[in-house]
């Protein structure tokens, strides 16, 4: 590593030099009355404390496993408001004892093994972008905690040019595993906001959702195959298009989050490059017109990669709105023919339902993207949003996000619902009135999922425990409604309580019997998707 190479936040989001400035933070947080004049400063992990390990690593896994104090505090947390805050007050919690870096399936295999004979429980880690408490553990229950970091297994092995597929390391973070594609002008094309920091495997245990908002809308869609170490032994599935043999092996483990094995390669369906894209957006001023536009295009069966619906809050906090209207974000994209015509439907369907078309961003190439001026607005504020989140919980702002998804008769009513609840409980809770916004990240033709954006101003050293109660009171309308207590962010630790009333009763029981099975001293990750 070069001196001027970027260098990752332990605590926050992203690299380190795209941080906020104290000054920027200040600017920033002055936008939300209530909050402090200063910013907590940046924490720095020369000043963290940590117990002593509680578990030594074996002579044979010496060269794989260490005990490093930077490594520990690193690995300790994930990147949700709640890590951020808690990093900012000095509050590591339950750093593991040992990290591991395998550079090999064998070394995974060997860390599996030892793990299971000493009682230390083991904890998979991709790239630590967890928003849901998915990466910590206090062991609790163990003799101790090894976070097992994969991301040396970082290589594209294989790739198969005529069914459009590649064997790919489970450890590779999203930039590299592109990189590794383009060459053979092939594309995986999933990009979570995360992206940067995220990894394959990461995406597949978590069930990720990424860049298109229509069809293709979960990293689901382009598993072909999995293979996964577990503590009795290596499943690998068959490559097949499609299977109509039993239940599904890949289901099994896509959404697992650690707890049944660890993924360390998967089989991946590509794509050719996009060449030709076209982007615009449209406003409305009614609620109900907006949705009912999306909903048509949802299921008109002409599949837009980007189907982003902001409402006027949403909008006006991107840049992409002056607050007045809801603004949707239309985008289309192929690899082979020109989609103006495409567009010029959607645009037409949108129109149908009193929407106010902007003037389409001129014909575009994977060279030269080019957008309108309101979509680029949210595009950059998008990719740019949890760095300004990290300088507001600095200046102890409550900012953190919560998604959903229900069925189209219901979204309009969870929508509002849930503005009022949880605007209810930001007022209970600080004292002052909220912000709460929505954007629509991901829309299908039976319904979509509202993703929402909460903003206040707590009380320093009181951060935590304030967002806890909103938190608690978002996931209570989104039990009334019957709506899903996540759309892609995982369950993690955090959000078991709603997990756990969501899934059936039998369901949970042979989740609970797969984990015997698979996992008999109950190593992997305990307390994620049932009790240890």
């Amino acid at each position: 590593m070069r001196d001027d190479d970027p260098v990752r936040s332990w605590w926050g989001w992203g690299w380190e030099d795209q941080a906020l400035t104290d000054a920027e933070c200040v600017a920033f947080g002055s936008m939300i009355p209530g909050l402090a004049d200063t910013p907590l400063p940046s924490p720095s992990i020369g000043d963290v404390v940590l117990p002593s390990p509680r578990v030594s690593a074996p002579t044979t896994l010496a060269e794989i496993l260490t005990d490093d104090p930077a490594a520990r505090a690193s690995h300790a947390r994930g990147k949700a408001y709640r890590d951020v805050i808690r990093a900012l007050h000095g509050d590591v919690g339950a750093a593991p004892d040992l990290v591991a870096r395998p550079a090999t399936e064998a070394d995974v295999v060997a860390v599996l093994d030892w793990a299971s004979e000493a009682d230390v429980a083991v904890v998979p880690y991709g790239g630590g972008s967890s928003v849901v408490g998915g990466v910590e553990c206090d062991g609790d229950g163990h003799a101790g905690v090894v976070t097992l970091d994969l991301s040396a297994m970082d290589r594209v092995l294989e790739i198969d040019t005529i069914s459009r597929a590649a064997r790919i390391q489970a450890g590779v973070l999203g930039p590299a595993l592109e990189d590794q594609l383009r060459p053979a002008d092939l594309t995986l094309r999933h990009f979570p906001q995360s992206f940067e920091f995220s990894s394959l495997g990461g995406w597949i245990a978590t069930r990720a959702g990424g860049h298109y908002a229509t069809l293709h809308t979960h990293i689901d869609d382009f598993v072909e195959s999995v293979r996964v170490v577990t503590p009795i032994g290596t499943s690998e599935s068959w490559r097949l298009p499609g299977s109509g043999a039993g239940p599904s092996p890949d289901r099994l483990f896509l959404g697992s989050e650690g707890t049944l094995g660890v993924i360390t390669e998967a089989w991946m369906r590509l794509q050719d490059r996009p060449a030709h894209r076209r982007s615009t957006t449209v406003t409305f001023t009614s609620t109900t017109d907006a949705m009912a536009a999306v909903r048509a295009i949802a299921q008109s069966g002409l599949h837009p990669a980007n189907c982003r619906l902001l409402d006027p809050g949403e909008a006006a906090l991107s840049g992409a709105g002056s607050g007045a209207a809801w603004v949707l974000v239309l985008g289309v994209e192929s690899a082979h023919h020109p989609v103006d015509a495409t567009l010029a439907l959607l645009v037409d369907i949108a129109r149908g339902h009193d929407g106010t078309p902007a003037d389409p961003a001129p014909p575009t190439t994977a060279e030269a993207p080019t957008r309108d001026r309101a979509a680029e607005a949210w595009r950059s504020t998008f990719l740019r949003m949890p760095y300004l989140r990290d300088g507001l919980a600095r200046m102890s702002a409550i900012s953190e996000t919560f998604e959903t998804a229900t069925t189209w008769d219901r979204v309009e009513a969870l929508y509002e619902d849930v503005r009022a609840a949880v605007g209810d409980a930001v007022r209970t809770v600080t004292g002052t009135d909220g912000l709460v916004t929505c954007r629509f990240t991901h829309v299908y033709p039976d319904g979509a999922a509202p993703y929402f954006t909460v903003i206040g101003a707590a009380r320093r050293g009181s951060e935590l425990a304030m967002w806890d109660e909103i938190k608690a009171a978002s996931m209570e309308v989104l039990t009334r409604h019957r709506a899903t207590v996540t759309h892609h962010h995982a369950v993690g630790r955090d959000h078991r309580p709603g997990y756990d009333r969501q899934r059936p009763d039998p369901f949970a029981a042979a989740l609970v019997a797969t984990k015997r099975a698979l996992d008999p001293k109950g190593i992997l990750n305990p307390g994620v998707l049932v009790d240890p």
